[in-house]
C-alpha cells in the first residue's frame, strides 16, 4: 500500500478555500457535455410529504414523509448498506452517469498524472471494517423528519426537516474525529439526505456543519461556490463502490476519489472548489481519471473486473482534497480478500479525461436564481393540529423545501397540521442561488 501522509479527507478553513463565498455571489455554468440540467418549475413532480409544522425554527417540525407511489426508487431494500437492486441515482445523462470510455485525453493528462497523482497506486478505501469507508442508510417513505441544526457552512446548506435515524450510522463510528458523513436515502421520496460533521442529539435531532438535499430523479447542482456535504459540492452517495452493485455484476458510474493538491477551479460536474495550492497547473475538482482501456484486468477476479471496468468506462472524480488515488466506497462484511488486488494497479495506468470547461473566478457563467410569484396558506388561521394547505408558484427552480414541517418536496402544494402559529418559509434552489418567501399561519 501507497500513501500520502495525509487524513483521508482534508477540510480547509474560508481563507484557503478561496471559493467560499459568504456574500451574494453565486457562479454557475453550463454543462456542455451532457444533456442540459433538468430545470423544474416549482418541482412539479411525482411525489409530495406532508408533515406537521413547528412552532417557528428552521428545521423544525415532526411530521413523517408519505410515501410517494410508483417512483423509480421504490424498489430499494431498506435499512444500513441495503441494495438499491438496480435503481441508479440521476438520470442517465449526468455526469455521474455517463460513459466516457470514448473521451478525448486532456493535452495535459500525463504531467497531472506524474506531478499531481504521483508515483501511488490505487487505495480503495473501504473494506470489512465497519469504521472505513463511508457507510449509508435507506429509509421508507414513513420515516420520521427530525430537525437539522446547521452550523459552520449553514448558509450554503438544505435546511431540515430530515429523515434521517437517530440511529443512521456516522462515517468513522460515533465515536470518529474525521468528517462524519450521514447518507440517508428515502425510498418513498426519492430524495439523497447528505450530512457532513454530524452528531446526533438525545431528542433525536442532528447537527451538522453541512447538509445537502439531492432530488435522486434529477440532474439538480448546487448554487455554484456553495459547499455540499463534499468539498467539490458533489453528492457522495453515487460515487461510492458499493457491494450490491459489484454483485450485481455491473456498475454504470463513476467513482469519488481524492487527491493532495488542487487549484482553486473546477471541471462539470464540480460546483465548488477548495484549493490549498495557488499552481495553475494543478488539478481541478472534477477532473477526472479514466483507466486506459488497454490496461489488463484479466488477472483479476470477476468482482474486482466490475470495479475495473466501471473505471474504464465512468472513471473517477475528483471530490475532495484528501490522500493522493484513494477511491471511496462502502465498507461490508461480504468483501473478499479480492479487494486487496485493486492496490496493484498504478496510477500510470490511467490518463485524464479532456477537461473542457474548465471555470475559475475570472471566467465563470452567471444567472439568475428561482423567482417565487405566490406562497399562500390556506387558511391562514387554524385551530391546533387544523389542516393547512400550502401552495407556491415559482420559476426555474431545481428543487424546492418547505421548513418546517414537510421538508423537501415536489408537487406545487402540501399539507400542514401546525400545533402552534408557524412561519414556513419556502426555499427554491437552482445552479444560480436561491430565493426564499414566508407565509404564517397562526395558531390561537
Amino acid at each position: 500500500m501507497s500513501e500520502w501522509p495525509l487524513l483521508k479527507s482534508e477540510r480547509f478553513p474560508d481563507n484557503i478555500l478561496m471559493c467560499k463565498s459568504r456574500a451574494a455571489l453565486r457562479i454557475a455554468f453550463f454543462i456542455s457535455i451532457a444533456a442540459a440540467v433538468v430545470s423544474l418549475t416549482a418541482c412539479s413532480g411525482v411525489s409530495n410529504r406532508s408533515g406537521n409544522g413547528g412552532n417557528g425554527g428552521g428545521g423544525g417540525g415532526n411530521g413523517g414523509g408519505t410515501g410517494g407511489g410508483n417512483l423509480a426508487c421504490n424498489g430499494m431494500s431498506t435499512g444500513q448498506t441495503a441494495s438499491l437492486n438496480g435503481f441508479v441515482p440521476f438520470t442517465s445523462s449526468n455526469l455521474w452517469n455517463t460513459d466516457i470510455s470514448s473521451a478525448p485525453v486532456d493535452p495535459n493528462s500525463g504531467a497531472i498524472i506524474t506531478n499531481w497523482v504521483g508515483s501511488v497506486n490505487v487505495h480503495p478505501d473501504w473494506g470489512t471494517d465497519p469504521t472505513y469507508g463511508i457507510p449509508y442508510v435507506v429509509v421508507n417513505g414513513n420515516q420520521s423528519l427530525v430537525k437539522v441544526n446547521l452550523q459552520a457552512y449553514g448558509d450554503e446548506s438544505d435546511p431540515g426537516p430530515m429523515p434521517v435515524p437517530a440511529n443512521a450510522p456516522i462515517e468513522g463510528g460515533s465515536s470518529s474525529t474525521g468528517d462524519r458523513h450521514v447518507l440517508v436515502l428515502d425510498n418513498g421520496n426519492c430524495f439523497l439526505y447528505e450530512l457532513y460533521n454530524s452528531s446526533v442529539n438525545g431528542d433525536g435531532s442532528w447537527n451538522a456543519d453541512s447538509t445537502a438535499v439531492w432530488d435522486l430523479l434529477s440532474d439538480e447542482q448546487r448554487p455554484y461556490t456553495w459547499t455540499s456535504a463534499d468539498a467539490a459540492g458533489l453528492p457522495i452517495f453515487p460515487g461510492l463502490v458499493r457491494y450490491d452493485e459489484v454483485a450485481s455484476g455491473k456498475i454504470q458510474h463513476a467513482f469519488r476519489f481524492t487527491l493532495p493538491r488542487t487549484r482553486a477551479a473546477i471541471v462539470p460536474p464540480a460546483s465548488h472548489w477548495a484549493g490549498n495550492t495557488s499552481d495553475p497547473s494543478a488539478p481541478p475538482m472534477g477532473l477526472r481519471l479514466r483507466l486506459k482501456s488497454t490496461y489488463d484486468i484479466s488477472g483479476f477476479s470477476s468482482q474486482m473486473q466490475v470495479i475495473l471496468m466501471a473505471m474504464k468506462h465512468y472513471g473517477l472524480i475528483l471530490a475532495d482534497n484528501g490522500s493522493s488515488l484513494f477511491v471511496t466506497g462502502v465498507s461490508d462484511s461480504r468483501w473478499g480478500s479480492d479487494l486487496d488486488s485493486l492496490k496493484t494497479v498504478p496510477a500510470s495506468a490511467f490518463e485524464v479525461v479532456q477537461m473542457n470547461p474548465i471555470y475559475t473566478s475570472a471566467n465563470y457563467p452567471t444567472g439568475a436564481a428561482p423567482t417565487v410569484s405566490s406562497f399562500t396558506a390556506s387558511p391562514t388561521h387554524v385551530s391546533s393540529g387544523g389542516s393547512v394547505t400550502l401552495s407556491w408558484t415559482a420559476g426555474s427552480a431545481d428543487y424546492v423545501i418547505v421548513s418546517p414541517g414537510p421538508g423537501a418536496v415536489r408537487d406545487t402544494s402540501v399539507t400542514v397540521n401546525p400545533t402552534a402559529t408557524t412561519t414556513y418559509t419556502l426555499y427554491v434552489t437552482n445552479q444560480y442561488g436561491r430565493t426564499t418567501a414566508t407565509v404564517t399561519v397562526t395558531v390561537p
